[in-house]
């Protein structure tokens, strides 16, 4: 139990990756003699675990469909009612069949680029249509097929392809109406805010320039079309607020905010040196990424995380809405949900830590689209897999399988994909979770708890069980992420369900549906950290927004759960 209590403790109360904590909770019981090496083997290779990385690393080739930027471009009408309502019966529909985060990633594009409504009001619904449309079928989030795997494991048979869809599809369709109806609680940041929004920009003054010696006024530092100069830092002292006499030493580096695609300007200013520069590269070839959760580079500094080294690339630039940046540029701690201008070097696109770090927003490396006759033998061959495996004809697992030789074979995806996709971190999660379990349930723990519990839950009616389990696993989602809090609950959800004495079928869908009610705040879900800074959102937006879109999701889910999941 001491593992446990130590697992709890540390995803709740520190800000360490989830791999890492689960991964040592792994090695803990290993150590300690509860499980042994063959038991890790046999977990990580649980046949949910294995469909998981399949849909994975295929999702590459589903992203390169052309449907869906050729629906995209017919949603954005000047109705924001229609507007909403298109995007996200759309996200949703796809959501549900292709990994999430790429339709956030392919649409959000497109709606940052709309003449009819500002970012800030599509990027939002967006993400959380996405949400909704991914608990509509087995593969549609990550959420759901972790599930599926724990129980596959604890019963010996898995989740259908569409067992969610009678709840999924009734709390979509009011989380969708719950959207246009509060449309007006979406800020409006206009497109020129966004446009020059608070990038932290950092320029040196080398030794001989011309501005040496110059005030900031002389210099002509003052009145930079899209940028303002904000701090100066002089060795171990910063200079803010600048004022207009100060003159500039050799050494200062100079700390701009503002729009980053005008960092052209301080190259013409002799003697002034790019912090991207410095770092062996130009800004001519600019790309914009997302940090993601659990990236390896979050909770370092740029310079410590040898950046430069790791990705063929120099940030340039650095945004962080709802947080005010201060001091040298390489001396700022990365953080998921930054948003960094990078200038990339040639080997950039070819790095394989990309995906596990980023979330690439506007380069030419997800721009890849299918020829037609490839894309309709494509997309056919998945209607044909979808189909058998929700019939029970082809096991999915056998369906997925084929579905990635056949991607590999015409060369929708190759092994740099694979490999760049691979999802390291959640196959240690689920791998981890699955053996820590096991260790328990080998122990005795899981049946002395039920024991333990019995008592407790006495007299208590199933379905107060029921609504307290999915509350409990919503509030840990937006604390630790969906993919973590399903991993955590299950245990929890299962041993209650065995000490009521009830079928545990209604718990378990209960842990998959309260893992993916993330609408509250920008960390509990990957989608909703991308739009964050491509929407300029503050943190209270999630909160005003999504709380009606909560109660309405989660009022669905728990009215008509227990109905088609009897107790």
């Amino acid at each position: 139990m001491m593992v446990v209590v130590w697992l709890v403790t540390t995803l709740l109360v520190t800000r360490w990756p989830a791999p890492w904590v689960f991964g040592s909770a792994l090695l803990a019981c290993l150590l300690m003699g509860l499980v042994d090496i063959n038991i890790v083997l046999a977990k990580a290779t649980n046949e949910g675990l294995v469909t998981l990385v399949l849909l994975m690393l295929i999702s590459v080739g589903f992203e390169r469909l052309p449907w869906l930027l050729m629906v995209s471009r017919r949603m954005v009408v000047p109705s924001l009612a229609g507007s909403l309502l298109r995007v996200s019966l759309v996200t949703a529909v796809f959501s549900a069949f292709v990994n999430n985060t790429a339709v956030v990633a392919t649409l959000a594009g497109v709606l940052r680029r709309s003449r009819f409504h500002a970012p800030s009001q599509l990027l939002l619904p967006l993400s959380y249509a996405a949400i909704l449309g991914g608990t509509l079928t087995l593969i549609g989030t990550s959420t759901n097929l972790i599930v599926s795997s724990f129980l596959q494991e604890a019963s010996g048979k898995g989740i259908d392809f569409f067992a969610f869809l009678p709840v999924a599809l009734p709390a979509a369709i009011g989380g969708i109406i719950c959207m246009v109806m509060f449309r007006h609680r979406l800020p409006h940041y206009d497109q020129t805010a966004l446009q020059i929004s608070e990038h932290l920009i950092e320029a040196k003054v080398l030794p001989g320039s011309k501005l040496i010696g110059r005030s900031i006024l002389d210099n002509g530092l003052r009145d930079l079309d899209g940028l303002f100069l904000v701090e100066i830092a002089r060795g171990h002292e910063m200079l803010s607020p600048v004022a207009p006499s100060q003159r500039i030493e050799s050494g200062d580096r100079l700390i701009f905010s503002g729009d980053v695609s005008r960092v052209g300007l301080l190259s013409t200013f002799q003697g002034l040196q790019l912090f991207a520069m410095e770092e062996g590269l130009l800004s001519d070839n600019m790309t914009e990424v997302i940090l993601l959760p659990n990236a390896a580079v979050a909770g370092q500094t740029i310079k410590e995380s040898s950046f430069r080294a790791r990705f063929d690339a120099a940030v340039v630039g650095l945004r962080r809405d709802g947080a005010q940046l201060s001091g040298k540029l390489g001396g700022i701690t990365l953080q998921p949900g930054d948003y960094l201008a990078l200038a990339v070097g040639p080997d950039f696109a070819q790095r394989m830590n990309l995906g596990r770090n980023f979330l690439v927003v506007n380069a030419q490396l997800n721009t890849l689209r299918l020829p037609l006759p490839v894309s309709i033998f494509v997309t056919a061959a998945v209607v044909a897999v979808v189909t058998l495996a929700a019939m029970g004809i082809l096991a999915l697992i056998k369906g997925l399988a084929f579905l990635l030789a056949v991607f590999l074979v015409l060369g929708v995806i190759n092994g740099a994909d694979l490999r760049r996709r691979f999802p390291f971190e959640m196959w240690i999660i689920i791998a981890s979770a699955l053996t820590v379990a096991q260790g328990l349930q080998d122990t005795g723990a899981v049946a002395a708890a039920a024991v333990w519990a019995a008592p407790l839950i006495t007299g208590i009616e199933p379905l107060w069980t029921l609504i307290a389990v999915y509350f409990l696993t919503l509030f840990l989602t937006e604390l630790m992420t969906n993919n973590a809090a399903a991993a955590l609950m299950f245990p929890v959800a299962w041993t209650l369900a065995l000490s009521s004495g009830v079928d545990p079928m209604p718990f378990v869908m209960t842990i998959a549906f309260g893992a993916s009610a993330s609408f509250l705040t920008p960390f509990g879900y990957t989608t909703n950290l991308m739009v964050q800074n491509l929407g300029s959102y503050q943190r209270a937006d999630y909160l005003r927004y999504g709380l009606p879109v909560t109660l309405v999701y989660s009022a669905v889910v728990l009215l008509i759960l227990p109905r088609v999941f009897p107790f």
